[in-house]
C-alpha cells in the first residue's frame, strides 16, 4: 500500500508542479499582457472552471496522499525512504495545501468579487498580479521539492 501511495503522490505532486509552474512561467504574464480588463475576465473564468475539472480532486487525492506517507513514514522512521516521505509530505502540505488556502484561494475569491469593467478592477487587479504570482512560486517550488523527495523515497524503497 505504501509503495502505491508513493507512486500516485509522485505522479500526481508532479502534475501540480506543471500547473503550477505553468502559471508561474507564462500563463499570468499572458493575461497581464492582454490588458487588465481582459485578463482579469480570463482569470475570474479559469477560477470558475478549474473549481469543476479533474484539478479539484486531484488537488485533495495529492494531499491526502502525501498526508498518507507522512503518517507512513513516521510511522517507519529509520527504514529505507521514510525521511523522504515525511519531509515530502509536509513540504507539500505546508507548501502546496497550507499556501492555497491561506493565500491564493482568499487572492481569487477577491478577484471573482470584483468587477472586471469596474472602477474597482485595476486596483485590483495590479493587488492581485503582485500578490498572487510569489504565493505561486512557493507552490511550484514545494511541489518541485516533494516530487523529488517522492522520487527519492521510491528509489530508496
Amino acid at each position: 500500500m505504501i509503495t502505491a501511495t508513493l507512486w500516485f503522490a509522485a505522479l500526481s505532486v508532479g502534475i501540480m508542479a506543471g500547473v503550477y509552474f505553468t502559471f508561474s512561467a507564462f500563463v499570468m504574464q499572458s493575461l497581464d499582457a492582454a490588458g487588465r480588463p481582459a485578463g482579469m475576465a480570463a482569470m475570474q473564468s479559469i477560477n470558475r472552471i478549474i473549481l469543476k475539472s479533474l484539478f479539484l480532486p486531484l488537488f485533495f487525492a495529492s494531499s491526502l496522499a502525501c498526508l498518507l506517507l507522512a503518517v507512513f513514514g513516521v510511522m517507519q522512521w529509520g527504514n529505507a525512504g521514510a525521511w523522504q516521505m515525511v519531509t515530502g509530505g509536509f513540504v507539500y502540505l505546508a507548501g502546496m495545501l497550507a499556501v492555497t488556502a491561506a493565500a491564493n484561494v482568499p487572492l481569487n475569491n477577491a478577484l471573482e468579487a470584483t468587477d472586471a469593467a469596474g472602477p474597482d478592477a485595476e486596483a485590483m487587479w495590479r493587488r492581485y498580479m503582485q500578490r498572487w504570482l510569489p504565493w505561486n512560486h512557493v507552490r511550484t517550488v514545494s511541489c518541485t521539492v516533494s516530487l523529488a523527495l517522492l522520487i527519492g523515497a521510491i528509489a530508496a524503497r
